[in-house]
């Protein structure tokens, strides 16, 4: 007999998805991390006196280097041109910075700390000048150019006498019975230059007759080439004592040698006169800038000065 077995079916109910899905904040609960704990950073080393006055006496003794290397001309020219950097932003543009901090160097190393002085005080006082009445200057058409902040060419044009005495110095050109010699044309040279250029400014600034001293004495406008004024010209003498007595005071040159200084300055003043007079801004003569008129009138003023020492000494 066979049994059979009523079929059953079993209805079992589909599971819906779960309604809760977790957000990564809480799989970051329900799984935490590690925690790292993090180390401090030790605070950052900060410069002791001690190291600041090493590093104060480093430089000092790098400045104050007998006789001048250099590392140490470059080292005190960065450190004045930063110290003095408003003063020289006023007076130079920015190629004429480069300009002058090369010739400071060149200086400090042919010359020292006492040739640099002299430099600067020539610097100082031809800034000051230019600048007088400056907006007078301009109107009359007459001033320097960028109000009075001088590029490189001016820069060339006032020291490449000073920069050829300091390159005969380095070298030892000459030995050192010529050591004297370079010295003295390099102060004549400065003391040539702000001769010149303070009786232009002055003149153009106070200037009530100007003439062209050499040639016609036709009364001409103020700030025309050649032209000189009396107020300008003695203003220029008192400048190349001032400078010369400068070098004395720095024992770059002695009493006899100022004096040589100021009379070849003079001199060669007159002679740069009669140059702008007769040649410049004249046909055919172009080519004959003040930055080349600059370097004639230096190179004969320190020409002059060295020739001069020679005759006092072989008298």
């Amino acid at each position: 007999m066979a049994f059979s077995f009523p079929s059953t079916r079993l209805n079992v109910p589909l599971l819906s998805p779960p309604s809760f899905i977790p957000t990564p904040k809480t799989l970051a609960l329900l799984n935490p991390k590690p925690r790292v704990s993090k180390m401090p950073l030790p605070p950052p080393k900060s410069l002791s006196l001690q190291h600041l006055s090493g590093l104060q006496s480093t430089v000092l003794d790098l400045v104050a280097t007998s006789p001048p290397t250099w590392k140490s001309a470059i080292a005190s020219n960065l450190l004045i041109f930063l110290v003095g950097s408003p003063v020289v932003v006023s007076g130079l543009s920015a190629s004429g910075i480069g300009a002058a901090l090369a010739l400071g160097i060149l200086t400090w190393r042919a010359f020292g700390g006492s040739g640099f002085l002299l430099v600067a005080t020539y610097f100082v006082i031809g800034t000051a000048v230019t600048k007088l009445k400056i907006t007078q200057k301009e109107a009359q058409g007459v001033a320097e150019k960028r109000r009075g902040r001088r590029g490189p060419g001016s820069v060339i044009g006032s020291s490449a006498a000073g920069c050829v005495c300091s390159l005969l110095s380095i070298n030892g050109i000459g030995g050192p019975a010529f050591a004297g010699l370079w010295q003295l044309g390099f102060v004549a040279s400065f003391c040539t230059k702000l001769s010149d250029t303070v009786s232009s400014e002055i003149g153009k600034a106070y200037g009530k007759t100007t003439r062209y001293l050499v040639t016609t004495f036709k009364v001409v406008p103020r700030g025309t080439e050649g032209a000189v004024s009396l107020e300008g010209t003695v203003a220029g003498l008192l400048a190349s004592i001032l400078l010369a007595s400068v070098g004395y005071l720095m024992r770059e040159i002695d009493v006899s040698q100022a004096v040589v200084c100021v009379i070849a300055s003079q001199i060669a003043n007159f002679g740069e006169s009669l140059i702008g007079a007769a040649l410049q801004d004249k046909e055919g003569f172009q080519w004959l800038n003040n930055d080349l008129v600059n370097v004639i009138n230096i190179s004969i003023g320190s020409i002059l000065a060295v020739l001069m020492q020679q005759l006092i000494l072989g008298s």
